[in-house]
This record gives C-alpha cells, structure tokens and sequence, in this order.
C-alpha cells in the first residue's frame, strides 16, 4: 500500500494571500497570523504576494486571476462572513466557497479556504487567536501540506 501525506515541507516556492477589506478588524488579524506562519516555516518575503480586495465575494475572482499566471503553488483565500438580518449571508458564502473550489479545481492548485463564516463577531474573534485557535495559521498549514502532497502525485 502506498501512502502519500505531507513531508518535507518546504518554503521554496510562491504563495499568495488574497485577503477581504470588509470585515478589516477580523481579516488583518486572519493575514497577521498566517504571515506569522509563513515566517516559522522560513518563507522570505519575496516569496509571498498578498491582495486585498473589497469584500469576500471579490476573493475568487483574485484567486483565479494569480493562479492563471502560474506563478505561486498555493493560494490562500482570507476573509469574513459575519451573519446578520438577511438571507444576503447566505448567497455570499455559497459564491464564495464555490468560487474558490472553481479556481483549485480549474488551475490544479490549492486554493485554500480561509474565509470565516460565522454567526457573530465574537465567533469570528474566537477563530483569530482566542478560544477556537487562529485560521489564519491553519490556512498556511493547509497549504504548505497541499503543495507537498500534490508534488508526490503524478500528473494523470
């Protein structure tokens, strides 16, 4: 039996951050940790590029756009979702993780999703560094593992 996981992972390639201004108290805290993780894993600034777009909606398109120029491995998508009154929630977290799912799929890399969807700020700020551990990191660790794994996959 074969088994392919991560190893060896290394900090020699490109990665980009596109990150949501909406939800900026929330989202920089998101970006803060997931630079702190590139910088434990070793990666040098001139390997990580980071977009800010207005709002979560716009992050696929961005995500699309930096994989098509074939220059980064990963992609890590950074945002908020914060429900309120309306079913507008809803919709912008449906085209949001389809769009991101759309971008992996059609340019064979790891788009990672980092876009928190939750019921309220304090849920949010729990999943930013406190009580529910930082997203922002764990996205960075999706990355790096995704990158090593598909490398030990042969293209079909």
């Amino acid at each position: 039996m074969q088994v392919i996981k991560a190893q060896g992972i290394s900090a020699h390639f490109n990665i980009a951050i596109v990150v949501s201004r909406f939800h900026s108290e929330i989202t920089q805290k998101l970006l803060d940790g997931a630079l702190e993780k590139l910088v434990e894993f070793a990666f040098s600034n001139e390997r990580i590029t980071v977009v800010w777009v207005p709002g979560a909606v716009e992050i696929p398109l961005a995500a699309q756009r930096l994989a098509r120029t074939e220059k980064y491995e990963a992609i890590i998508c950074l945002g908020a979702v914060i429900y309120g009154e309306t079913r507008h929630f809803d919709y912008v977290c449906d085209q949001v993780s389809v769009g991101c799912q759309q971008a992996a799929l059609a340019h064979d890399i790891p788009v990672i999703f980092g876009v928190l969807t939750t019921d309220n700020l304090t849920q949010a700020e729990a999943r930013v560094g406190g009580a529910k551990g930082h997203m922002g990191r764990e996205a960075v660790q999706a990355a790096v593992e995704m990158v090593s794994v598909l490398s030990q996959i042969i293209p079909a």
